[in-house]
């Protein structure tokens, strides 16, 4: 395999071993928070740790940057693949320029999210990494499949992680309400997101088959001119192998 078949191979990679262990973890720890708090309520005690709402809450954390660092990857495969392919830096400098920093840019705001406690920085710092992240999955080269949005692992994982994103920046808040209106908000995003989690397993394997490997690719683009998903067609080999004299 080439580096940009192995920097593709990360991104599910870090999936497998990060992300979702996270979330099996995250809600095992939101019911014993829900159940803790039942159970104070009932009786003015509980047997579960008060410590696992701190569990959760930092979990959670690591989980919106796990989230957002395995979608950047992704599209930094497409992207700079895609650049690389089409030579764009010496047909359009100034873009390649603009697209790297919009990477440094949401890096950079997730970051200050992270480090920011009054509302309205979180407020601003979370709508700007959520912009950068969807001003770069317009980008050329990413693997959408826009005509099956509703089934399209790009939509569901950009649409996580942005919901990730706004938890992440109302976190403070939960705790302040006392009308537990920002606690609903957070059971029903995290809910949303976790069924978008569950499509993006089924999505990505689907996308592991679709996505060639880079000597994979100029068959696999001439499969696809020749809508050979749709009807019988024969492909020949770019470079026919020479005989032995």
């Amino acid at each position: 395999m080439e580096f940009r078949d192995v920097i593709l191979l990360l991104h599910p990679a870090i999936a497998v071993l990060v992300v979702f262990p996270l979330i099996g973890i995250i809600i095992n720890r939101a019911l014993q928070v829900r159940q803790r708090r039942l159970q104070t309520l009932a009786t003015g005690k509980s047997k579960i740790p008060p410590t696992v709402g701190q569990e959760h809450t930092q979990l959670g954390r690591w989980l919106t940057g796990a989230v957002v660092g395995i979608v950047l990857i992704a599209f930094a495969n497409d992207i700079f693949g895609n650049i690389l392919d089409k030579q764009v830096w010496t047909k359009a400098p100034f873009q390649v320029v603009f697209i790297g920093l919009l990477f440094v840019a949401a890096l950079a705001s997730l970051y200050l999210l992270y480090q920011a406690k009054e509302k309205n920085w979180r407020g601003i710092f979370a709508t700007l990494t959520g912009m950068g992240l969807v001003v770069l999955g317009c980008q050329d080269g990413i693997y959408r499949k826009t005509d099956q949005w509703y089934i399209s692992h790009y939509y569901y994982g950009l649409t996580a992680a942005v919901l990730m994103i706004f938890s992440l920046s109302i976190l403070p808040d939960i705790y302040k309400d006392k009308t537990n209106r920002w606690r609903k908000v957070h059971i029903i995003l995290s809910s949303i997101a976790l069924l978008l989690f569950i499509g993006q397993g089924i999505t990505g394997t689907r996308a592991l088959l679709e996505v060639p490997l880079t000597w994979q690719e100029p068959y696999i683009n001439m499969l696809y001119e020749q809508k050979c998903d749709t009807k019988s067609c024969n492909i020949q080999p770019l470079t026919l192998p020479q005989k032995n004299q």
